[in-house]
């Protein structure tokens, strides 16, 4: 409700200053029709705030209807923001692979450049050589096969203590199940321990101040869009929160760097370096690279504390979300989950636990999961891109520096790509649809983007999510709470960067008898 307060406010106190920034949409040349310098359609703006008005509550949403209505590439101003949004899986191949390269900046934002140290890790970077070693680093060295392989213990045994809860209960939040279990996975590989309490002098919550971080890099901050009106973050209050919120962690971050270098000094000495990489969580694992300068350059401590930061953004909130709601879609559905439950106990042959070993067997698992992902992408919008260079794309002109953003969400419920797209059928991820990859090869299924900016960590993260869903339908037998329908299951969705439910995933369990 405040955003539109301040909506309205702009729009009655400033539209005469900048009623320029509703200028008509460039046309192309007569006297060269082979240079392209019209842009995509835009749908009417208003002065001061260009098309922000239309966004409401669900950007994903919103753009998607104004895509319908105005073409799958449009251009549209946020505030004194150029950008142009992407919805159909055409465009964005041309964006994250035929121009990669140009599309691989990052848009500048505020909140982002105070919350990960000035852009000193490896999401919110700038496109260049500092952001390639840091990537390099991640995709070498924290999150190769091998490495995601060396933590199956660590879920294996989360998974293990979460199937033991509900074995204790009969009434499960599930929302909250799956937040802690991805938090305490992402905490003992990252930082080699689960972390109930920030910092040794105690604290908040960990799991609420990561939420809080998740919150406020999603959040709209009106001086990205309109500089000089900074000031109304002050009036709001949004600025104290992001300073506290950056402090927090950062007090943490620097306790948990300062104990593992002694950790790290301390067995140095007393232990072979295969028995150090045995039991090297990804902060032992940056703090040796830091220490032995095999890099080739230098990994500063803000990289160190960026990176980690990054590991928890783009592990946790993300994972329990693709989990939250392949639950919630498996409940409305009963023949899915019973044919998933089927698949379960055959490959399982019985036993109380499937492992990872277990999961390449389960075919209906995978289609599933990309059933899931195809409907509810974990960041609907991918993060904004924006190109070096002005560029052509679907025939349409796209200056330098404009914000780009690929709507996933859009993309994954598009009829022209799917058949009823509004319907959960994982079955169309079976026989050929076994070929379709999420992993940034096939356009029309991009949760985790494509290209050189796609994410690194989809092998960590789907390997979490396969095996506790796997063992949830395998140990237990799962039910709305009684007396609800599955007609009255709330559907409904928070704002933010990632796309929750708005109301808490609750079911009741019914332990299986399984052979020990």
């Amino acid at each position: 409700m405040l955003q539109f307060i301040i909506y309205g406010f702009l729009l009655l106190c400033f539209s005469i200053h900048l009623i320029k920034l509703s200028r008509p949409t460039p046309t192309t040349n007569n006297n060269n029709k082979k240079r392209i310098t019209k842009l995509p359609p835009s749908p009417p703006k208003l002065p001061v705030l260009g098309n922000l008005h239309q966004l409401g509550l669900y950007a994903h949403r919103s753009l998607q209807t104004l895509a319908r209505r105005h073409g799958p590439l449009m251009h549209l101003r946020f505030g004194t923001v150029p950008v142009v949004v992407a919805s159909s899986a055409a465009a964005a191949r041309e964006i994250m692979k035929t121009h990669d390269h140009n599309f691989s900046g990052r848009v500048e934002s505020a909140v982002a450049a105070k919350l990960l140290y000035d852009y000193e890790d490896i999401s919110t970077a700038p496109y260049g050589e500092g952001w390639r070693q840091r990537r390099g680093v991640c995709v070498v060295h924290l999150l190769n096969n091998r490495r995601v392989q060396s933590f199956r213990r660590v879920r294996e045994e989360e998974t293990a203590i979460l199937m033991k809860k509900m074995r204790d209960q009969r009434v499960v939040d599930l929302s909250e199940s799956f937040a802690t279990l991805t938090n305490d996975v992402v905490c003992r590989a990252a930082l080699g321990r689960k972390y109930s309490e920030l910092g040794s002098n105690g604290g908040r919550k960990f799991n609420e101040l990561l939420l809080e971080f998740m919150e406020l890099l999603g959040s709209f901050n009106v001086g990205d869009f309109i500089p000089w009106l900074r000031w109304i973050n002050i009036f709001t209050g949004f600025s104290v929160r992001v300073d506290t919120i950056a402090k927090e962690f950062d007090d943490f971050l620097e306790e948990v760097v300062d104990e593992h270098t002694r950790k790290l000094e301390n067995r140095a000495s007393r232990e072979t370096e295969e028995d150090r990489e045995e039991e090297e969580d990804l902060v032992d694992v940056l703090l040796n690279l830091q220490r032995d300068k095999s890099l080739g350059f230098p990994l500063t401590r803000k990289n160190v504390k960026g990176i980690i930061l990054d590991m928890f953004a783009a592990g946790t909130d993300t994972s329990y979300t693709v989990l939250e709601w392949a639950m919630t879609e498996l409940l409305r559905h009963p023949k899915a989950m019973e044919r998933l439950r089927d698949e379960a106990i055959r490959v399982g042959k019985g036993k109380a636990e499937i492992d990872e070993d277990d999961l390449d067997e389960m075919l209906y698992l995978k289609a599933v999961m990309k059933e899931t992902l195809r409907m509810y992408p974990p960041i609907p919008l991918l993060v904004p891109r924006k190109p070096s260079r002005s560029v052509e794309i679907e025939g349409y002109h796209v200056p330098a520096g404009t914000m780009t953003m690929v709507n996933a969400w859009a993309i994954g419920r598009d009829p022209g790509i799917w058949e009823q797209p509004e319907e959960f059928m994982p079955e169309r991820f079976l026989n050929d649809g076994r070929k379709v990859d999420f992993r940034g090869q096939d356009f029309g299924l991009i949760p985790f983007g494509a290209g050189r900016r796609g994410c690194p960590g989809i092998s960590f993260a789907m390997a979490t999510n396969e095996l506790v869903l796997a063992n949830m339908v395998n140990g237990f037998d799962w039910s709305l709470p009684e007396g609800m329908r599955v007609e009255e299951l709330d559907m409904g969705e928070c704002p933010g960067l990632t796309i929750h439910k708005k109301v808490k995933l609750v079911a009741v369990c019914t332990p299986r008898q399984l052979h020990a």
